[in-house]
């Protein structure tokens, strides 16, 4: 059907999702209309929204909401519209968001030899995905981590491959199936030794309380004993300038009991909690690790510091609100927290104006402050390094992150670094 830039579609409730989502693409407009069901939303063909069909994704959006549905899984390019921005210039414009990486910049970082190039290492947080723009598979993966003795890779879900079909409540298993093919891949052999998503946290819909279970019974049908567990993003800020989350985008998800009800299903069947929020949600950590004690939560992203936005000033005040909320969640013993990822947000690489990359060295430095004090409150039996790649290659190169890494951990004791790179990362997913 052919559906002009401009027209009116008929809706419900204007959902949050759509107007929290929408409000953020620069180069759209939607306006709700006054009194009854129409809604006009003026979408000029921007850059950043699919065209000429995105009037009817709308549509079809705000259908499923009115009757209190989940997004649809075909729409689910319009969520990767929202997160990504694969048609803009080739070096990041701005915080928090994901650009396919320019390599040739990238290139242009120092070269370094090796540190520890025996050190096993299990990367503990890593995405593949194949986006209109931006490629990321077993073959982009192998090359970037080649030179460091990575042995084995933990995948984490990232709205990728999705089933087009079947019931709503099965089509994140797509992703699963996706990966156990890339995985096939990589045990070919050809693309060096590393076992590439040897572990696998997927995603599953936890709105459906102790119904998830059929859901996560799929997974495992499809990945077996890789499949670990499942990642439920709770990031959630109120500023239009943070990105939330791309499931479940509202305040208190972790508190809701549906949430708690398919958290404890979790539990039960023995699968771990991978758990995304932002700094200023951790006593909501505090708050689950304590009514579910007997789940396996793992912190993403050392907490979730935030650098932009409305955090680019007053830093001290909310390094130090990051330093409390860490130490609180570091007391409860069922959570473990993955050591990275926080180049996007966390801002304190400067690495859309850098003229080049920085060396390994001038990274430890920049993010010491947040990883270190990390690894002291938790115990190195409780913390992993995480390349969070290939979101990470938006500013440094494989070789050199895991360099980083290597300085921080530099005067660790050998059984702590062993822990830190690959230990306790086998110990928590159970590898």
């Amino acid at each position: 059907m052919d559906i002009p830039a401009t027209g009116f579609v008929t809706g419900g409730k204007f959902a949050e999702y759509i107007n929290r989502a929408f409000r953020r693409l620069r180069n759209s407009i939607a306006d709700r209309a006054s009194g009854g069901t129409n809604i006009l939303l003026k979408c000029p063909r921007a850059k950043r929204l699919p065209a000429p069909d995105s009037l009817a994704r709308f549509a079809r959006l705000l259908n499923v909401r009115r009757s209190g549905g989940s997004i649809p899984v075909e729409d689910k390019d319009l969520v990767a519209a929202e997160l990504f921005k694969l048609d803009g210039p080739k070096r990041p414009s701005e915080f928090g968001r994901i650009i396919p990486p320019d390599n040739e910049w990238i290139a242009t970082q120092p070269f370094e030899a090796i540190l520890f190039p025996a050190l096993e290492i299990i990367d503990a947080h890593h995405h593949l995905w194949d986006h209109p723009g931006f490629r990321y598979l077993v073959p982009e993966f192998a090359a970037d981590m080649e030179g460091h003795n990575v042995v084995a890779t933990i995948f984490a879900e990232c709205h990728s491959m999705y089933r087009a079909e079947g019931p709503p409540q099965l089509r994140h298993v797509g992703e699963t199936e996706f990966v156990i093919g890339q995985q096939a891949y990589a045990a070919s052999g050809q693309y060096g030794h590393a076992h590439i998503a040897a572990g696998i946290i997927g995603h599953a819909d936890l709105r459906l309380g102790a119904g998830v279970e059929e859901a996560l019974n799929a997974h495992i049908a499809v990945a077996h004993d890789r499949f670990k567990g499942i990642r439920y993003s709770a990031n959630y800020d109120p500023s239009d300038a943070i990105m939330g989350s791309p499931s479940d985008d509202r305040p208190g998800v972790l508190a809701d009991p549906k949430i708690r009800e398919g958290l404890k299903t979790l539990a039960q069947m023995g699968l771990s909690f991978d758990c995304w929020v932002f700094f200023h949600q951790l006593d909501e950590v505090v708050a689950l690790a304590r009514a579910i004690p007997e789940l396996n939560i793992i912190l993403n992203h050392c907490g979730g510091p935030l650098g932009y936005g409305p955090y680019a000033s007053n830093r001290d005040e909310h390094y130090r609100l990051w330093s409390e909320g860490m130490q609180r969640v570091a007391l409860e013993p069922n959570v473990s927290c993955k050591v990275g990822g926080i180049m996007g947000r966390g801002a304190a690489y400067d690495y859309i104006h850098a003229e080049t990359p920085p060396d390994s060295q001038t990274l430890a430095d920049l993010w010491r402050p947040w990883f270190e004090p990390t690894i002291e409150w938790f115990g190195a039996d409780r913390c992993m390094f995480e390349s969070n790649y290939p979101l990470e290659k938006m500013g440094t190169s494989y070789r050199t992150l895991y360099n980083c890494f290597k300085r921080i951990a530099s005067n660790a004791s050998v059984s702590e670094r062993e822990a830190l790179f690959a230990g306790t990362a086998r110990n928590i997913y159970r590898m």
